[in-house]
C-alpha cells in the first residue's frame, strides 16, 4: 500500500518538536513516554538544550535502545562549550518524582490515548499541577480522521484506550488551562485530502500548552515546601563533553598547541632554510651559519612577539568568515595587540635549543594561532593550562614551547612511542534500530 503521508506522520510530529525548540531555544525537556527514544535521539543534536531526559514505563525497551543516546566520536573529538545531559527514567506519568519539576518543555507525542479515563485525570495533575513546565506540546489522534485511513477497524493501535474527537480533546485541554493556568494553541500534522481539510481536520492533533507568566509563573509554583518525591528508576545518565569542563579543554587546547606549534616550526624552518625538513642546517656549516643568523636576530627583536604580523588566520592556513575576522581584531585592540600590518615569521623570536629544538613562543601561539587564543582566553591562562601536562614539553621559564627538531636516537624514539598510548577512546555505542510505530501507522 502507498504512503498515505509524505513525510511519514511520525516524522512530522517529531520536526513540529523540533521547530518548536529551534524557535523557543529550551534549556531543559522531558518526553513522556519517550519509547525507544527516537525524538531524544534528534533533539540531542539541538545544543541549546542541557538537560534531555525521557521518561517511559517500559524500561527494557528503553534500555535496548538508550546507547543510540551516547556521544559520538566527533563530540569528543571537537567538544563545544555548549553542555549536554541525557537522563533516561522508567517510571509511570501518573506518579510524581521531583526532578521532573521546572522543565522549560514537556512532550507527550501520542502518549495520553494509551492511557485509562481515569489515569487521564492523574496525569493532567502530575504533568500541569505538579511538574509545571513552562511549555507542553501534547499530540493525539483524531478520531474523526479515522474514515479516511485505508483499512482501518477499530483504533489505530491494539494499546489505545480511546481515541479523541478535536471537540473532546479541546474541552479536555481547556479544562487542563483553566484548573492549572496555561493556554493553549491548536493544530496538528497530517493534512486531510482537499476539500476535507475543515470537516475532518488533522490526521494526528495537537496542543500547545504555555503556562500563563511564563517561567515566573513557574518559579512561584516551585517555591513551595513539598517533600521532594523520586518515584522513578534512572536508567541511563550521560554528560557529553563539553569545553566547560577543565579537563575537556585541557586535553583539546594542549592538541591544538602541539598542532600549532608543529606547524609554525615548519613554516619558519621553511622560510630559514628554504627547505621545510631544514636539512640545510644538518651539516656544521650551515647550522652555525644558522645560528649567527638567529643570534642576530635576537639581539634586534627584545619583545616576545611581533607588534605587526599579517592576518593570524593566514599564519595558521585558516579560512574565516569577515565577522570572525573582525571580532579577533576587536579582542586583540581590547588587549593592546592589534596588528597593524603585514610581516613575515622572521620577526618572531623562535630560536634552536641545542640543535635538537625549536622554542615557539607561548606569545606567538596566542597571537597567531585563532583557535589556540579561543580556548585560552589570556596568555596567562594558556602557560597556566599547559603547565605540568606531561605531553607539552615547555622552555626552562615556562614561556615557548619546545617542538623537536631533529630525529632523537632510536632508544628515545622507542621511549617516546610508549607513551604515545594514550589516546583518547571516546567510542560510541550506536543502535540503528528502525523506530517501531503503531500498528496502523507502519502501513501508511
Amino acid at each position: 500500500m502507498a504512503a498515505m503521508f509524505s513525510p511519514a506522520l511520525h516524522r512530522q510530529r517529531h520536526q513540529f518538536v523540533i521547530d518548536f525548540v529551534k524557535q523557543h531555544k529550551p534549556k531543559k525537556v522531558v518526553d513522556l513516554g519517550c519509547s525507544e527514544c527516537s525524538l531524544l535521539k534528534k533533539l540531542r543534536f539541538h545544543r541549546e538544550i542541557e538537560l534531555l531526559v525521557g521518561l517511559d514505563v517500559n524500561g527494557a525497551k528503553v534500555k535496548k535502545h538508550m546507547y543510540g543516546l551516547a556521544p559520538i566520536s566527533t563530540d569528543y573529538l571537537q567538544p563545544t562549550y555548549d553542555q549536554l545531559c541525557i537522563e533516561l527514567y522508567q517510571g509511570s506519568v501518573t506518579q510524581e518524582d521531583a526532578r521532573l519539576r521546572g522543565f522549560d518543555l514537556v512532550t507527550a507525542i501520542e502518549l495520553i490515548e494509551h492511557l485509562t479515563l481515569a489515569d487521564v485525570g492523574l496525569f493532567s495533575a502530575v504533568l500541569f499541577g505538579y511538574m509545571t513546565p513552562v511549555a507542553v506540546i501534547v499530540s493525539t489522534p483524531n478520531s474523526e480522521f479515522n474514515p479516511l485511513l485505508p483499512g482501518l477497524r477499530g483504533f489505530r493501535h491494539s494499546d489505545h484506550k480511546f481515541e479523541w474527537t478535536r471537540a473532546e480533546f479541546r474541552s479536555w485541554a481547556l479544562k487542563v488551562c483553566l484548573d492549572y493556568g496555561y493556554e493553549v494553541a491548536f493544530t496538528g500534522v497530517g493534512q486531510a485530502p482537499q476539500g476535507q481539510q475543515e470537516s475532518v481536520g488533522f490526521c494526528s492533533q495537537i496542543g500547545v500548552f504555555h503556562r500563563i507568566g511564563g517561567r515566573n509563573g513557574c518559579n512561584m509554583l516551585l517555591d513551595d515546601d513539598a517533600d521532594d518525591v523520586f518515584s522513578y528508576t534512572l536508567l541511563y545518565s550521560i554528560k557529553y563533553p563539553s569545553l566547560r569542563d577543565n579537563n575537556t579543554l585541557r586535553r583539546v587546547l594542549v592538541s591544538e598547541v602541539l598542532y600549532s606549534a608543529e606547524k609554525l616550526k615548519d613554516r619558519w624552518l621553511e622560510e630559514k632554510t628554504g627547505n621545510r625538513d631544514g636539512t640545510q642546517c644538518q651539516t656544521e656549516e650551515g647550522r652555525d651559519e644558522f645560528l649567527s643568523e638567529l643570534c642576530m636576530e635576537m639581539e634586534e627583536q627584545q619583545t616576545a612577539y611581533v607588534e605587526q604580523m599579517k592576518n593570524p588566520w593566514e599564519q595558521c592556513g585558516r579560512s574565516v568568515s569577515n565577522d570572525e575576522e573582525e571580532k579577533y581584531d576587536e579582542m586583540l585592540e581590547t588587549q593592546g595587540h592589534k596588528h597593524q600590518g603585514p610581516c613575515t615569521l622572521r620577526r618572531f623570536i623562535f630560536f634552536l635549543c641545542a640543535g635538537r629544538y625549536v622554542s615557539v613562543p607561548l606569545a606567538v601561539l596566542w597571537s597567531c594561532c585563532p583557535k589556540v587564543c579561543a580556548l585560552s582566553g589570556s596568555l596567562s591562562n594558556l602557560r597556566h593550562l599547559l603547565m605540568g601536562n606531561p605531553e607539552v614539553k615547555l622552555s626552562q621559564d615556562g614561556s615557548a614551547v619546545l617542538v623537536a627538531h631533529q630525529e632523537q636516537d632510536q632508544e628515545e624514539e622507542d621511549v617516546d612511542n610508549d607513551l604515545e598510548d594514550s589516546g583518547y577512546a571516546g567510542a560510541s555505542h550506536y543502535s540503528h534500530s528502525a523506530e517501531q510505530e503503531e500498528n496502523w501507522e507502519a502501513n501508511v
